[in-house]
Formats: C-alpha cells, structure tokens, sequence
C-alpha cells in the first residue's frame, strides 16, 4: 500500500520506517521539499515531496504532526479525495494538558479540518519506540481505531496488524474523547511517573 505521511518527524518517522520494513511504500510531505532531506527519512521503500504531491500518490494518508501544526498541515492538502486519514496526534496544549475532550476530541476537530478525509484516529496511544517494533517480550502492544467509516477502520487496524500491534477497532470517531486521554495514561506514565519509554500497555487474557 502506497502511504503518505504528514508530519516526518520523530513520530512520523517510525511510523514510516516499521511500514516500509513491512512492504509498505511510504511517502513523507516535507514543508520544504527543496531542503536536504532528514536521514532519518532516506530508506528502502520511502520516498519524499511536498504534501500535495505526496498526498496524490497514495491510499492512506497518516497525520503524525504536532498539534499546533496540525491544521496548517491539513491545509497544505487542497482535497484528500475520501482517502483515510489516520490521525496519530494529540491534542496537548500548554499545561500538558488536552486541549478537547468530554464533548469534543482532537480527532473531530481533525474531521471537520478536513472534511474530503475519512478520518480514523489511530496510533496515539502510545510512544514512538513501539511505534515501529510493538512486539514487546510480554507480547504485542494493543492499538485500538476509532472512526465513523468501517472500510477506513478496517486499513488502519490492516497497517497496525502490519506493524505487530495486537488491534481492535473501537467504535465510531467520538469514541476519539476515550483514546486521547488514554494516551496520557502512557504519556504521563512515561515522563513524570517513572516508568521511562520503553514499555507498551497491552491486553493479558485468562
């Protein structure tokens, strides 16, 4: 599958690169493509061009940017011709607090900024180190998508399962309200509560 990314950063990146190692094509939007490419972004199975172009050739689009970039990111993008928008972001203001939430998610918000997208959120509940490599030694991390469209629902648990993530589709786009705060459970268990980056929530069965 042809995937562009929006947003190749640290985030993006490792999305991109776990993709491409699974046989994906991955094409990064780059704000400035006449700007020397980050290495980071020079592997098998990638390319790079502005986000327009990038968005043109593919079938899914993967939104990893931070949220205050995010809605210039999805202007950059005149029309998404009904392509599934995977939205990885959070919507983190000042504080490190959500800037959404009870009657409201960052994932509605990335709907209504792009309304010719199918949006899915998907991939934010977790860090950029499983991202790539979610099989942990206790076994895979658990992704869980949320959006209004079944078909854009069943690629982004397609990628995720691509990925090695244990995935599960979650109910419609609101159900976005319940994801984002559940990625500040890892976000906070990660950076202020001790635990460090390199751990994944998961699903134990009996």
């Amino acid at each position: 599958m042809n995937v562009a990314i929006l947003g190749a950063g640290r985030v993006g990146g490792a999305l991109g690169r776990g993709l491409a190692a699974a046989g994906h094509t991955v094409h990064y939007a780059l704000r400035d493509p006449s700007r020397p490419v980050d290495p980071a972004l020079v592997h098998p199975g990638a390319t790079t061009g502005g986000a327009a172009e990038v968005v043109a050739r593919s079938e899914v689009v993967v939104l990893a940017t931070p949220w205050d970039a995010t809605s210039a990111a999805l202007a950059s993008v005149p029309d998404f011709g009904g392509r599934p928008l995977l939205d990885v972001t959070n919507p983190i203001g000042p504080g490190f607090a959500l800037t959404h939430g009870h009657t409201d998610s960052g994932g509605e918000q990335v709907q209504r900024w792009a309304p010719t997208a199918r949006v899915v959120k998907v991939f934010n509940t977790t860090g950029q180190e499983n991202l790539g490599a979610p099989v942990l030694p206790g076994g895979p991390a658990l992704m869980l998508a949320s959006g209004d469209d079944p078909a854009a629902v069943a690629v982004a648990l397609g990628l995720a399962r691509d990925l090695g993530f244990e995935a599960h589709a979650f109910g419609g786009l609101t159900n976005a309200r319940l994801l984002e705060p559940y990625a500040m459970v890892w976000i906070k268990l990660a950076l202020q509560y001790g635990l460090g980056r390199g751990f994944a929530l998961g699903v134990l069965r009996r």
